[in-house]
């Protein structure tokens, strides 16, 4: 579900990030090739992932590449490919298995 496009507040409450969106934005999300259109929203969520898009993926990362520290928060980290074959499946296989992985 949309929390927020381009821009979220993040907070910590009880050891664990949570993200809003901006009060100005919230339910705005930019449909490319449309304009900016209001959508169903939380209005809160917790942090889960952190999703970098990469031009390349490694074959074999790090495990240091598999995490990232916000705020002093260690969070899972997932490097997504923005152009290949199967793009999209292969972005969601990589995204459950870095939140399976945590």
């Amino acid at each position: 579900q949309l929390v927020g496009d381009d821009r979220l507040d993040i907070s910590i409450a009880n050891g664990r990030l949570l993200m809003r969106p901006p009060a100005l934005l919230a339910g705005l999300i930019e449909l490319r090739g449309r304009g900016i259109i209001g959508r169903p929203f939380a209005p809160e969520a917790p942090v889960d992932l952190v999703a970098d898009l990469v031009p390349d993926l490694p074959r074999m990362p790090e495990e240091a590449e598999l995490r990232t520290t916000l705020c002093g928060i260690s969070v899972a980290r997932c490097l997504l490919p923005v152009s290949g074959n199967g793009l999209l499946a292969h972005q969601v296989l990589l995204i459950r298995q870095a939140l399976a992985a945590d």
